[in-house]
């Protein structure tokens, strides 16, 4: 989802540059300014310089944030030191200015001084993703002749949805009037498993045939070069932005990088990364600072300060088995906890490279994620996502014997701790959990977050769930709970006949689509 940019330059004039608005009168600004909510006064108020009045198009100026808890500009005018007084000073604008800061503090909420844009406008998006439902032109989008549907992406730009098929075959639709574009027949020789694309034109798929291709979508009757190096099915494909180096990830238990800078017909220039038992699926966070690795085995592996271009040697690497605390009679576990301290029930193991003569870089850890009701039996974590902002992982999992699937959002804990903490510490802390509909065993089910991260939408049986972090569906940062909770269920939409494998939000409209096990795609849209 593309950052929000302030409709302005985000600054105000001084006094002494103030120009008069010829659009707006004297009392025109005394009612602007009944408008505004007001402070109570203090004993001593705060000088502040004034600053130029706006009219009721204008608005009060923003600033802007971007990545977690770092503001990118302050408030206009809020570290401005008091000026002198200037003719051009109207009365009463010393009070006006108070009312226009008072008004700004009310709408921050643990941002200290600064103002994030998305809050004005996810209210409007909460209502639209509510009312979704689906859309009338999305029966045409079957594809029962194709077999299953493993994947949905969407391009970077949203005008192109892309669907990879169980059958050897890739499906290019218009999501805009739901209109078929093309079929890669034989995009592979086996299953289709994921599509990732590197930009608004060129994407790469796998499969279970152990390769992968790349495509160009001005010219697809061909491949851009097919990619060899796995010796096992390729399940997940990953893009790093910065190195411009594709990943990607196997059965085989390997995790290969691929130089897409020096691509050419016969492939590219390809080295294995890292390597590990039972791996299922691998993602890179957005800035590309981490990797999560999970296992059928119901380990978690992170990846610390990533760097791409360094092939980890595995044998230097001592596989950790870490284990859960055993469970006491209150369902807590023993000896890592009191009487209102918070429950911090991952348990984990870090290794540092540095302290074994390695490189400072690709620092593991090992940790077996608290999963609820499964304190007792293994799991295996079958879907792994990330928050698009970093600041979660989430994940599907579902017991060893099959009766159980649980959806989980674990908070990253970089930075200082907040809380009191187990040692040893974890990079995860269960903050969000809910049950899922047991239906489809044996199948992988891909959930996803919505571009501004804040609904998740998973497949639940022969439809999808809406779920959110609070009633609100507000930021994940503005509702961690103190102990795990439940996400909240936002709406429940059954438009399939069969079991939805997957689901993808659109990176640009308010739109989303699921595809399941007889091969329809169906595509949701506000209704009201």
């Amino acid at each position: 989802m593309s950052s929000e940019h302030q409709g302005a330059d985000g600054s105000q004039d001084r006094p002494d540059d103030k120009e008069p608005n010829p659009g707006v009168d004297e009392e025109d600004e005394e009612e602007e300014d009944e408008d505004l909510p007001r402070e109570e006064e203090e004993d001593n108020p705060r000088e502040v310089a004034p600053a130029r009045p706006r009219s009721s198009e204008e608005g009060p100026g923003r600033g802007e944030r971007g990545e977690r808890g770092s503001p990118v500009s302050p408030v206009p005018g809020a570290l401005e030191p008091p000026g002198p007084p200037s003719s051009a000073q109207q009365p009463g604008s010393s009070s006006r200015t108070d009312s226009v800061f008072s008004w700004l503090r009310s709408r921050t909420i643990r941002r200290g001084l600064f103002v994030d844009p998305a809050r004005d406008n996810f209210r409007t998006m909460t209502s639209l993703y509510c009312s979704m439902n689906p859309a009338t032109e999305s029966v045409n989008l079957s594809t029962q002749t194709h077999g299953a549907v493993f994947n949905l992406e969407y391009s970077p730009d949203g005008s192109v949805l892309t669907v990879a098929c169980e059958q050897t075959e890739v499906l290019l639709f218009d999501p805009i009037s739901s209109k078929h574009i093309k079929t890669l027949t034989e995009a592979h020789e086996d299953c289709v498993n994921n599509i990732r694309f590197l930009d608004n034109r060129l994407f790469a798929t796998c499969s279970d045939d152990t390769t992968i291709a790349l495509w160009d979508l001005r010219k697809l009757n061909a491949k851009v070069c097919s990619l060899h190096g796995h010796a096992s099915w390729v399940k997940n494909i990953e893009y790093d932005t910065n190195t411009r180096l594709l990943v990607t990830s196997g059965f085989d238990g390997n995790v290969i990088t691929w130089d897409t800078n020096r691509f050419t017909e016969d492939g590219c220039p390809h080295k294995k990364f890292f390597h590990t038992r039972y791996l299922m699926r691998m993602r890179l966070t957005p800035d590309c600072s981490k990797m999560l690795i999970s296992t059928s085995s119901g380990y978690l592996l992170i990846l610390h300060d990533l760097d791409l271009t360094q092939s980890l040697e595995v044998g230097s690497y001592r596989m950790l088995r870490a284990r859960r605390n055993p469970p006491t009679s209150d369902g807590g576990s023993s000896g890592s906890r009191s009487a209102g301290t918070p429950r911090q029930g991952n348990d984990s193991s870090k290794i540092h490279p540095h302290r074994e003569g390695l490189s400072p870089r690709n620092s593991l850890e090992v940790l077996t994620p608290e999963i609820p009701g499964e304190r007792d039996r293994g799991n295996c974590i079958t879907s792994l996502q990330l928050h698009p902002k970093g600041w979660a992982a989430l994940i599907r999992c579902s017991s060893n014997m099959d009766d159980q699937e649980w959806t989980c959002v674990y908070e990253f804990q970089d930075g200082a701790p907040t809380r009191p903490l187990v040692s040893p510490r974890c990079s995860l802390r269960l903050t969000h959990y809910i049950e899922e509909a047991n239906v489809g065993r044996g199948y992988i089910k891909e959930l996803c977050f919505s571009p501004d991260g804040r609904l998740i939408c998973s497949p639940y049986g022969y439809g999808v769930r809406l779920l959110a972090f609070d009633e609100r569906c507000g930021e994940l940062v503005d509702c961690l709970p103190v102990q795990t909770s439940c996400l909240k269920e936002i709406r429940s939409i059954y438009s399939h006949s069969d079991v939805v494998l997957t689901t993808k939000f659109s990176p640009t409209h308010c739109q989303l689509a699921s595809g399941c096990l007889s091969g329809r795609v169906a595509l949701y849209q506000p209704k009201f």
